[in-house]
This record gives structure tokens, C-alpha cells and sequence, in this order.
């Protein structure tokens, strides 16, 4: 029996969740208490996410949104234990490091991303954790342990979401207290040697009253590169510690609050900076005279309140974050003393969300609801320039205000026709005092702070996002939706002013319009199902990180508003069963982005004409596609074995604005066995990844062409940092 029907949707379930994890991300529904389970198997569940925003989840093939859902077990099989683990996994999704310093977000959906470590722009994918909007794209990409789940959305999610989110949001979920005592340890070990350990408890504290966990996670890694300067093999060394407790009161039968904290830290070397033109960009080989570091250390809490409140459910949802990051780079990535630089970061956020969900008549779902959230920001930067022969220091603060109210509505007009309907009214300022980077001490980063600043200013700016959209219901199996959406990227100003004839801003915010129109089918009795979707995007006033070599400070980075432009694609996920064992999964993804009308000279020929309109879109990869084989069987007293490969392809992308820099294409293969118990509560794994040894960056940041910066007459200079190569590994598990 391969299917159980549930309106609008079929559900998988004879195979493991491990199995449907390649695929599309799908997972499976009810029970069939007929089967038995077998020791390695992880009984398909059925993914529900919470992106919609509505009183209850909902199942991921009953909404109108091109997106892909990872559930705890799917995650488990996949080692997944940071969100760039999941970047070659999905169609038109890119969700890497920027590698200038650890823990730094640069994700791009549908191409639209950003190029940059300048913790006051803006992300084009926002990252929510437990509901609360990480404010800077800084430790968003640190290990992730202890989920429930996690749900990538694709397209601008502005009405529920509200800004920084125009290619799409990361909605990750951690793991609830439970009614039941349970737990689970989880050790690992990769080449490297980097090892790992997880491991969780939780239960009841009071019968029925009061639930508690407490999970903590130590990452222990003592390098994977060779620095050739020094012959340091061990380079890259990191250690990550992190401890969340949590709990939940249960009130009568209508109200629920669970409460969060989290604290971590991880610190280490700097990053593997490769030059290119000292070295291949498809090799592993590096050479740098200032191995670096970087220390981050975070507190976050979350708060989660949900009661009856007449015919409908109030949730309140508060979150408050504080970060702070120090990192020393060698930027020239070369053996000599050209430019290297410090850094201190530090921010702290508050949030809170109020919204109310009812449904009237039985023909309306209504949510609406109230958004709050701010942040203080610091950065503080020193360029050493030529072996210390000039110093450069900048930096300052920005303090920033967003309100929101947004109302969206499902109405059902028949059986099998949904209209989709919603708007958003979103009003952000933004105040900063910001000093232009001097030899004359105006900021210091051994104290974070800045004395002196030549530049105040503060900016407000107001925005609607609409959607609306239809779902049609053809049958049970089958839903076709269209939608037209809006979202916006917010203004701001530049914390990273080189240039003294620049102004740091403010810039102003991007737009974009989107239309889409997708399918969702489950077929063939439940053997096959397949998601697609098409969409058509323009984007105004679009907001660039321009990069700029310059010879006195090594690179110049100005935030413009450069161009409007169209991009458009399409993308597929597919899940077929070949067998009672056996699965395939298969995920293609295509874009087309051209620049509509270009305002800025970002060739960089001192011109504004047809040669920038023919530039390529940064982090546009016109072409993403995977395959995957998963086979899962009992192999003898009830005990399982799962055999997983995977091959996922990335086209090369222009890295920065003029394409001088570009992102390597990338051909990833991964595999893994997994062993288990009959009961279930012991799995054995061994797991191999990248394992065409595929070299790719970071980042493409173009230097100067002088001998300061390692040129020589050859390639072009570069300030590109290394990602790690082949990966093997073996990890066990233990559940109770």
C-alpha cells in the first residue's frame, strides 16, 4: 500500500523519511499500524509547516507557495548540521557563507542575493528562527542542532514576513519541550579531524503543567586546510559551544507558552583566503602570512504565547537577540604584509509579533496582526595597509525602528477554489552616525566604539505589500495556484565608507513585483508526486554592494541603487517510486535575469551605456539540478540498512557587479549507509560529501592589480575564501 488520500494532498508512507529527504523534501502521513517498523527505518511523516502563519500548520501541499520542508528525521539522515548543508539540495537556492568571516549569510533564491559582510545590508533571504527575524546576517550560518524542522520558502514572502525578504525566507524550527520523557545523543567524526557531539533530554516536569528540555552541542574542529606560508595542515581550526533550554507552561485548555534560551560561542582561525592570482581557483592550495581568527558569542530568547480568544487564536511571539563578533583576515590572501584588517561587530534586537487567526462562517480564514522590531547596531573596522605603513579605521552606529500591521484572508469560494488575498503596511527609520575611514583614529576596535563620526543622518520610508493569488483544487491529488506578490528590501546606509567622496547613504529600498504560477501533484497512486512552479520578476531600484579595488585601501565598497531588472525561471521537484525499496528524487531549477535599465556605472569605464546593461546579474546560476537514489530494506531481524547518493549541480554565477569575480560551478555527489536497530533507538552512519572534491568560494572580492597584492602580470589579484573540499565521515545515534 503506497498511499493514504487526504483532501488535497497524498501522502507517501511505506518508505522512511530518510528516503523521501533527497527528493522533495515531502514526508508522510498516518500510520498504517499494519506495517511494522523496521530498525533502520524512520516512518515517513507528514510535513506540516508553519509559514502561513495560521492558528494550526498546515500540510506543505496545501499551500500556494514554491517551497521545500525538511523534517527532524529527514534532517538527521542528511548530517545536516548548518543551513549551508542544504545549498545544493533545491532548486534556484544558494544558501552559502560569504567566508570573509565565519558565520555570515550570503543567501540568494531565484537570483537575488547579496555580496557582503557589512552587518547594515540588508539580506534578500530572511532567516526566522522559533518566529523571530535575525536582524543582520551575521551568525546566522552557525551549526543548527536540535530541530524540528526547517522550511525554505522561494519568492518574496512580504505580506506575512514583512522586509529583507524578496528572494524568499529560511523558517527554522527548534524542537518544543515534550508530554513524554525522552532524549538523544548523537556523536560524529569527519576528516579534519572535526568532531561532534549533540545530545538533548526532555519531559514533563509537572504532569500535564509543566514541560522542560535542555540540549547542548559541542562542534570540536582541528582544521582541514594547508596554509603553505607556514605549512600549517591543521588550518581552519574552530570550536562551537552551544547550550538552549527550554520550557513549556500548559494553561487550561486554550493557552500555551513556551519559552526559549540559547547561548553560544564558537571561535577559530580566520579564513582560508585564496589569491588568484597566486594560485588555481580549482585547487585547495593557499598561502597567507596572518592566519586570523574570528569569536562570536550570542544570547537569544524566544517567547511563544497562543490562547483561545473567542472564535479565534491570539499568538504573541517576543524575541530578543545579542551578538557580538571580532574577526582578524588577511585580505590581500597573500604571504606578504598587504592589507589586513579587524573588525568588532556587535547587535542586539527586540521583537515582538501579535497576531490573531479566526475563521468565520467556514469560508474565510482570517490573520492579522501587528509587528514590532529593534535594533542597535556597532562596527568598528581597522585596514592595515602596506606592513602597517598606513592604518585606516571607520565604522560607527545605526539604530533602526520597523512597525508593521498586516491582514491577509483566504476565502473559499467553492469546494474546490480558494482566493488568496492580503496586505501589508510596513514603516522603518533608521539613524546613523558613521565615520569615513581615516589614519586619524576616529573609531577604535580594541574599545568598539568611535569618537569622532563625520556623518548624521536619519531616514524613514513607508511601504505596502500586497498579494493575491487563487488555488484551484482540480481533485484530491492535484492543486494549481497563481499569485502576484510584492516585497521590498530595506534602505539604509553604508557602516563600510572608504571613500570620502561618497556619501554612506542613505540608499534607498528595493522592490520587487513577482508573479507565479505553480502545480502540485500526487499521481500514479501515490508513486509519483511532483511539484512545479514559474515565475516572472522585476525588480526596481535594485541595491548593489559595488566592489571597487582600490590601491590605499585595498577595496572600496559603495551601496547604490543601480539598476532595475527582470528575472524570471522555472523550477521542479520530483518524487518517484521505483520500487518498494527504492526512490528517486529529482530537482531542476532555471533562471533568466537581464538588467532592464542600468543607473550606475557598474562596469566600472567611467560610462553609463549598453555595456553595463550587458553585464550578468550577480549570483544569478542560470541552471540548478539534482538527482538522488535512495534504497531502504530489512536486512535481518527487523534490523534496516538506508543507502543514499545524491549528485547536485550548480552553474558557475558572476560573483560582483562588473563580473571581474565569479562563483566557481560545481558538481556535488554525496552519499550515505545508515544502519539500524530493530528498535529503532540506535543508528549507525557512515557518510561521504563533496566527494568529487569540488573547490568553491566564499567570494570573489577583485584586489588591485599592483605587486602589493600579489599581481605579477597574470591573473587578476583576489580576495576569494576556500570552502571545504571532500568530506568523509561516520556518526552515531542513540535515541531513548
Amino acid at each position: 500500500m503506497f498511499i493514504n488520500n487526504i483532501p488535497g494532498k497524498n501522502v507517501l508512507k511505506t518508505l522512511p523519511a530518510a528516503i523521501a529527504l533527497g527528493l522533495c523534501g515531502t514526508a508522510a502521513a498516518e500510520e498504517d499500524e499494519a506495517l511494522k517498523r523496521s530498525a533502520a527505518s524512520i516512518m515517513l511523516e507528514e510535513v506540516v509547516v508553519t509559514a502561513t502563519k495560521k492558528a494550526s500548520a498546515e500540510q506543505l501541499q496545501d499551500i500556494p507557495i514554491a517551497a521545500t520542508a525538511y523534517s527532524e528525521d529527514q534532517l538527521l539522515i542528511l548530517n545536516v548540521r548548518d543551513l549551508k548543508g542544504l545549498s545544493h539540495t533545491m532548486p534556484n537556492v544558494s544558501m552559502d557563507e560569504s567566508g570573509t568571516t565565519k558565520g555570515v549569510a550570503n543567501f540568494s533564491f531565484r537570483g537575488l542575493g547579496v555580496n557582503s559582510s557589512i552587518p547594515s545590508v540588508d539580506p534578500t533571504v530572511g532567516v526566522f528562527i522559533d518566529g523571530v527575524y535575525l536582524g543582520t546576517n551575521y551568525g546566522v550560518v552557525f551549526d543548527q542542532f536540535d530541530l524540528a524542522g526547517i522550511e525554505v520558502l522561494r519568492g518574496p514572502q512580504g505580506l506575512l514576513f514583512g522586509r529583507n525578504v524578496t528572494g524568499g525566507a529560511v523558517v527554522v524550527n527548534t524542537k518544543n519541550p515534550t508530554s513524554e520523557f525522552e532524549g538523544s545523543i548523537r556523536t560524529a567524526i569527519e576528516s579534519g579531524l572535526n568532531k561532534y557531539v549533540m545530545a538533548s533530554v526532555s519531559g514533563p516536569v509537572i504532569e500535564d503543567k509543566l514541560l522542560a528540555k535542555l540540549a547542548v552541542y559541542m562542534n570540536d574542529d582541528d582544521g582541514y586546510f594547508d596554509n603553505k606560508f607556514n605549512g600549517n595542515n591543521d588550518f581552519g581550526e574552530s570550536r562551537t559551544e552551544l547550550i538552549r533550554g527550554g520550557m513549556t507552561w500548559l494553561g487550561d485548555e486554550s493557552a500555551e507558552l513556551t519559552v526559549k534560551y540559547e547561548h553560544g560561542k564558537s571561535d577559530g582561525d580566520g579564513p582560508a583566503s585564496q589569491n588568484h592570482a597566486l594560485f588555481q581557483r580549482d585547487s585547495l592550495d593557499f598561502s597567507i602570512d596572518e592566519e586570523g581568527f574570528y569569536d562570536t558569542e550570542w544570547d537569544f530568547v524566544s517567547a511563544k504565547y497562543t490562547v483561545d480568544l473567542g472564535a479565534g487564536v491570539l499568538t504573541n511571539i517576543i524575541g530578543w537577540r545579542d551578538m557580538e563578533h571580532a574577526t582578524l583576515i588577511d585580505a590581500d590572501a597573500t604571504p606578504i604584509f598587504g592589507f589586513h584588517a579587524s573588525s568588532v561587530t556587535q547587535a542586539e534586537q527586540f521583537s515582538e509579533e501579535l497576531r490573531y487567526n479566526i475563521t468565520l462562517d467556514d469560508w474565510v480564514d482570517v490573520t492579522a496582526g501587528f509587528y514590532y522590531f529593534t535594533q542597535d547596531l556597532t562596527y568598528v573596522e581597522h585596514r592595515s595597509i602596506a606592513g602597517g605603513a598606513l592604518n585606516l579605521n571607520g565604522g560607527g552606529t545605526l539604530d533602526q525602528t520597523t512597525v508593521g500591521i498586516f491582514a491577509s484572508a483566504d476565502w473559499r469560494l467553492s469546494d474546490t477554489v480558494t482566493l488568496n488575498t492580503g496586505v501589508r503596511y510596513t514603516i522603518e527609520e533608521k539613524s546613523a552616525k558613521l565615520a569615513t575611514f581615516s589614519p586619524l583614529l576616529p573609531c577604535r576596535v580594541d574599545s568598539a566604539s568611535c569618537l569622532d563620526h563625520d556623518f548624521d543622518d536619519d531616514e524613514e520610508w513607508a511601504n505596502v505589500t500586497p498579494k493575491i493569488g487563487v488555488q484551484w483544487f482540480v481533485d484530491e491529488n492535484t492543486q494549481v495556484y497563481a499569485s502576484y506578490s510584492k516585497g521590498f528590501r530595506s534602505g539604509g546606509y553604508n557602516m563600510r565608507n572608504v571613500s570620502p567622496t561618497v556619501e554612506p547613504g542613505p540608499f534607498d529600498e528595493e522592490e520587487q513585483d513577482s508573479f507565479e504560477i505553480g502545480v502540485k501533484l500526487d499521481t500514479l497512486e501515490g508513486r509519483l508526486r511532483l511539484n512545479a512552479a514559474a515565475f516572472y520578476n522585476t525588480i526596481t531600484d535594485m541595491q548593489r554592494e559595488v566592489l571597487v579595488p582600490d590601491e590605499t585601501a585595498g577595496t572600496a565598497q559603495t551601496i547604490q541603487n543601480t539598476a532595475d531588472a527582470t528575472i524570471s525561471g522555472v523550477e521542479l521537484e520530483l518524487t518517484a517510486v521505483l520500487t518498494e525499496q527504492l526512490l528517486l528524487g529529482v530537482n531542476l531549477g532555471i533562471l533568466d535575469g537581464d538588467y532592464d535599465k542600468v543607473e550606475y556605472d557598474i562596469s566600472g569605464d567611467g560610462l553609463v551605456d549598453d555595456t553595463d546593461e550587458g553585464l550578468s546579474l550577480p549570483r544569478l546560476a542560470p541552471l540548478s539540478a539534482g538527482i538522488s537514489l535512495t534504497w531502504q530494506d530489512e536486512i535481518f531481524s527487523g534490523h534496516s540498512l538506508l543507502a543514499r547518493v545524491s549528485f547536485n549541480h550548480r552553474d558557475e554565477a558572476a560573483y560582483n557587479d562588473n563580473n571581474v569575480g565569479y562563483l566557481n560551478a560545481a558538481d556535488i555527489v554525496d552519499a550515505n549507509i545508515s544502519f539500524t536497530t530493530a528498535d529503532e533507538s540506535i543508528t549507525v552512519s557512515v557518510f561521504g560529501r563533496n566527494l568529487k572534491d569540488e573547490v568553491s568560494h566564499g567570494g570573489n572580492t577583485p584586489l588591485p592589480s599592483a605587486p602589493l597584492f600579489g599581481y605579477s602580470g597574470g591573473s587578476a589579484p583576489s580576495f576569494s575564501p576556500l570552502t571545504k573540499g571532500r568530506i568523509y565521515g561516520a556518526e552515531f545515534a542513540y535515541r531513548f
